[in-house]
């Protein structure tokens, strides 16, 4: 492990979230023209239950896998064997459970779509220890073309079936030929292979580590859904749609910049796990730099979501404005939340990690019972101010573990804040010229970059220096 792997390996992960992002953004919105929102709102319920159903497959034992110092074919068969097996049962589960959640829904197509799209969680089992592989040994460079290729092909064969008016199901072969292609991409390049060996006193050190984490991913994942399922319910699946749409753009973003570095910050954390100098350092670094790309992008997007939404979507999509507005905010704040629990499970403090979890959704729980009663947006508000509330629990630990406290969690990211505000000030005003909404979003993204970029050359930014000095070292 050296700074070149480190940097290369944040580079391919960064161009396969950005590049497969990119493509599905774009394929999401050819689709969104050709389908109902009442389409989405379907798939977006079932893919609640396949998420959560996700979590026992793909969660604790693939984080243990990365985190553990040494690994053998032994740990990854065994916990291959596992997968599949917990994958036949889920399935088993939602096949005759489909029926109880159509009935729920008053959505008689439901039984179908879930019995279908759950197939992927027997993909997801294998391509599981294939992640496990890659990120062990930075390998990013093959989930970029896996993730593409299978993007792209995908996408282009759920666009023609959404042509032929195939509605939903577009969706749902979409959804699976991803998963399946990806799965069948990694598995010819990556190398591991699995062995017909299984060790139970493998996977019980590996449970040890792993049932916390596994127990955190359930809670925050059955909590980040819950707002699904109560919308789809109380309200309708078209509102769901608006919702999961508005919760697109923000999350896209939010994905490329602080996935890509929070991805390869386990691995590379877990090898610095003793030493909790570097440990700091390292994930100082991830806030700062997160930050840095993240806080301008959130609020460019609250500014622009208007003209975004009417040339992108259509006006058909216009609901989901004030989600994107709403949500930016809540993204926002990624790098502090990831940073800090990656610098957790690196150390291999799961039990922190699990009582952060059980706090944090204890009170996002409460926050969403007092706003669903007084509508979406209210929720989507409260769903906000939750996070604000997490970046604060999230850090707490960090304080004595690493010596990293909230004054100076906050005196990094404040700098990339302060100009990102200014900068969204600046650029509101530009949609008050009389042209069209097009050339005021080009105008706007424009001067959004000129102005940001001014304002961190201006004032010295440490971490517009930092990067300036990486790319430069690159170039030699």
């Amino acid at each position: 492990m050296n700074k070149n792997k480190v940097i290369s390996s944040l580079i391919w992960k960064f161009l396969e979230k950005s590049g497969t992002q990119g493509i599905q953004f774009v394929l999401q919105i050819i689709l969104a023209r050709l389908l109902l929102p009442d389409d989405y709102g379907v798939v977006a319920i079932v893919t609640v239950f396949i998420t959560i159903a996700n979590v026992f497959i793909q969660s604790g034992f693939n984080t243990a896998l990365i985190q553990k110092k040494q690994v053998d074919d032994l740990d990854y068969s065994s916990v291959f064997y596992l997968s599949l097996t917990v994958a036949l049962i889920l399935y088993i589960l939602l096949f005759f459970l489909s029926p109880l959640i159509a009935k729920f829904y008053n959505k008689e197509i439901l039984i179908n779509v879930i019995r279908i799209l759950s197939l992927t969680l027997f993909l997801g089992a294998i391509n599981s220890i294939q992640s496990a592989v890659i990120s062990r040994s930075l390998s990013f460079k093959k989930y970029f073309y896996g993730s593409l290729t299978s993007v792209i092909i995908s996408g282009i064969i759920g666009i023609f079936l959404a042509y032929l008016n195939y509605g939903v199901w577009a969706l749902v072969f979409q959804q699976l030929l991803n998963m399946f292609l990806f799965t069948i991409i990694l598995w010819f390049t990556v190398k591991w292979r699995p062995k017909l060996i299984i060790s139970f006193k493998r996977l019980k050190t590996l449970f040890s580590y792993g049932w916390k984490l596994l127990c955190s991913s359930l809670i925050d994942t059955v909590y980040r859904n819950i707002y699904d399922l109560i919308i789809g319910k109380v309200y309708n699946s078209s509102t769901l749609a608006y919702y999961n749409r508005g919760k697109q753009f923000p999350n896209i973003i939010a994905i490329n910049i602080d996935g890509t570095i929070s991805t390869v910050m386990l691995p590379t954390l877990s090898i610095k796990q003793d030493n909790k100098k570097d440990l700091k350092k390292m994930v100082r670094r991830s806030i700062v730099t997160s930050s840095f790309f993240l806080f301008p992008m959130m609020i460019g997007l609250i500014v622009t979501a208007d003209s975004i939404v009417s040339i992108l979507l259509t006006d058909r999509w216009i609901n989901c404005i004030p989600f994107i507005q709403i949500l930016s905010i809540s993204y926002a704040l990624w790098p502090i939340h990831t940073a800090n629990l990656q610098a957790i499970n690196a150390i291999g403090r799961s039990d922190i990690y699990l009582k952060l979890e059980i706090i944090k959704k204890i009170f996002g729980i409460f926050v969403l019972l007092i706003t669903v009663k007084f509508g979406v947006y209210i929720m989507a508000i409260g769903q906000a101010f939750t996070s604000i509330t997490s970046t604060f629990i999230n850090a707490y630990p960090n304080k004595k573990l690493l010596n990293y406290s909230y004054f100076e969690q906050i005196k990094d990211i404040l700098p990339s804040l302060v100009i990102s505000i200014l900068m969204g000030v600046i650029v509101y005003f530009v949609k008050f010229l009389a042209l069209s909404k097009i050339l005021i979003l080009l105008l706007q993204i424009i001067l959004g970059i000129i102005i940001y970029f001014s304002f961190a050359k201006i004032f010295n930014f440490e971490c517009f220096n930092y990067l300036l000095n990486n790319i430069n070292y690159r170039r030699r």
